[in-house]
């Protein structure tokens, strides 16, 4: 296995005094916060970047914030394999730089081409970054609290969304999208010189990587979701969208061939025999899936329907982290007492139904309604991150560690990029649809800021109407999708422990 981590007894590990590993956990953690929280801002951005002199399409709004997401999940097994292997310390802190020179080109592109190749260099830096902050503190912390530390570490995924929204939210009410990017730049930086301090040096491994299995992956990932998003404009049945799900069967069968032949690959697809395994990898997908797609539209649906500002539409999402910062530290004991289906049953419920009470809000909805919503939606999210990622890491022995912080962070990113470009084909599909006539068929609008653009003023309130019925019904899809997904991780855990018993 090519992504392991260093599992040497606590005799063998650095002797770190307690302040220096408060400020290790502080400094990772903050990695964590700036990675993900980049997945989340960039929402709060789209209604400007569609207003831009960029003109960007529909499909190219999604790929601007999806480009990131996709290299994000496709190399986080490779960096930390990178890391394995090159020095987890180093490799972390090429990522902060690429991180760091990727939002400067983002920040400065002068089109479209370009700000996706920032948003690709930056995911690469990012996928650097994440699995290797875990992969630090497991080495650098006694084994009785490495369990504590990994809850904490997991729950910055959960709350790095939320600090994105609010400080993205902040940045952006200075008026132009570019500050987004450019604000990344002094902070990856601040980042990389503490990392460089605080941080140990781990021990190598000696083996390979896998650079054809994460070609194919990372091709495999950009063929499914270029149907997905090209469906609404190019339509589904077009060559284009054809040939992208086609592409994206081939190669993800050519990945399952050369994963299980290969010496050391990047994810071997035997893992997924592990039944907790399978089902919980399933169930982080699932959890990030409804959590990005409401990021997504949260951000236009405030902005457009209720008429926020971008700091107003940051600092809105708040009620969703009250749940993960308040109950975080009682989880742990929560599902020890109640089990782990019972559990991960009562985190989708509330997760789905979050969404589909998030579904019947529209313009005229108050806000502390929208909110309330929020809340439940934060619940579910509060007792499913933690739970799953114990489940993960537990299912696999402590020498493949490094497999079970990979698996989580690919499944939390792809999941992000799957319910982005979900929630952003349907919201598409629905709005063009909702539109009037005259509107549609005069102009062929695929984004509200061109729908703005293009009518008069006097039917600004018809695209508005059109706007919130796309996102009322992206945000129910979104909410059955991930009650029927949650339904199908419960009942394969109650299946296989039954399975378990009968032995």
């Amino acid at each position: 296995m090519s992504y392991n981590i260093s599992t040497a007894p606590p005799s063998r590990a650095p002797s770190a005094r307690p302040v220096t590993q408060r400020g290790l956990l502080v400094a990772m953690c903050a990695c964590v916060v700036l990675v993900v929280g980049m997945v989340a801002a960039i929402n709060l951005a789209v209604p400007m970047l569609a207003a831009s002199a960029l003109h960007p399409s529909a499909s190219a709004l999604v790929w601007i914030v999806d480009t990131y997401v996709i290299v994000f999940a496709c190399l986080v097994i490779p960096g930390g394999a990178a890391g394995d292997r090159f020095g987890r310390k180093g490799i972390l802190l090429v990522g902060l730089g690429l991180f760091a020179v990727g939002a400067l080109l983002s920040a400065m592109a002068p089109n479209v081409a370009l700000l996706l190749t920032g948003r690709a260099i930056t995911g690469v830096g990012a996928a650097a970054i994440l699995p290797n902050t875990l992969a630090v503190l497991l080495h650098a912390v006694p084994v009785e609290r490495k369990s504590a530390t990994i809850a904490v570490w997991a729950s910055m995924t959960g709350i790095g969304g939320v600090v994105g929204n609010v400080g993205g939210g902040a940045v952006l009410s200075g008026g132009s999208w570019r500050w987004l990017f450019a604000a990344a730049v002094p902070i990856s930086l601040i980042l990389l010189a503490l990392v460089a301090r605080v941080a140990p040096i781990s021990p190598r491994h000696d083996r390979r990587l896998d650079p054809l299995g994460t070609v194919l992956l990372v091709g495999a990932s950009v063929a499914l979701l270029l149907g997905i998003v090209q469906g609404p404009e190019a339509g589904w049945g077009s060559t284009i969208v054809i040939t992208g799900f086609s592409c994206a069967a081939v190669l993800f069968a050519l990945w399952t061939i050369v994963e299980l032949r290969v010496e050391h690959p990047l994810l071997d697809p035997r893992l997924f025999r592990l039944p907790t395994l399978r089902s919980s990898c399933l169930g982080m997908t699932a959890v990030f899936f409804g959590m990005f797609a409401l990021f997504y539209v949260n951000a236009s649906f405030l902005q457009y329907g209720k008429g926020f500002g971008v700091l107003r539409t940051g600092l809105g999402i708040i009620p969703l982290t009250v749940p993960i910062i308040l109950g975080a530290k009682y989880v742990g004991r929560l599902s020890q007492r109640m089990g782990l289906d019972a559990t991960l049953a009562i985190a989708f419920v509330f997760v789905g139904g979050g969404m589909l009470g998030l579904s019947t809000s529209d313009a005229q909805t108050p806000y502390l309604a929208y909110a309330a919503w929020l809340v439940v939606t934060g619940v579910g999210v509060l007792l499913a991150l933690p739970t799953l990622s114990g489940a993960i890491a537990g299912s696999l022995p402590p020498a493949q560690a490094g497999v079970a912080a990979g698996l989580q962070s690919t499944t939390r990113e792809f999941g992000s990029a799957l319910g982005v470009a979900v929630i952003g084909t349907i919201l598409t599909a629905r709005f063009v649809s909702a539109l009037p006539h005259d509107i549609r068929t005069d102009h062929d609008p695929h984004t509200v800021a061109r729908a703005l653009a293009t009518a008069t003023p006097d039917r600004a309130d018809d695209v508005i109407t059109a706007f919130v019925s796309g996102t009322d019904y992206g945000l129910r899809m979104i909410g059955v999708t991930v009650l029927v997904l949650g339904a199908l991780v419960v009942l394969q855990s109650l299946l296989s422990r039954r399975g378990q018993a009968a032995r």
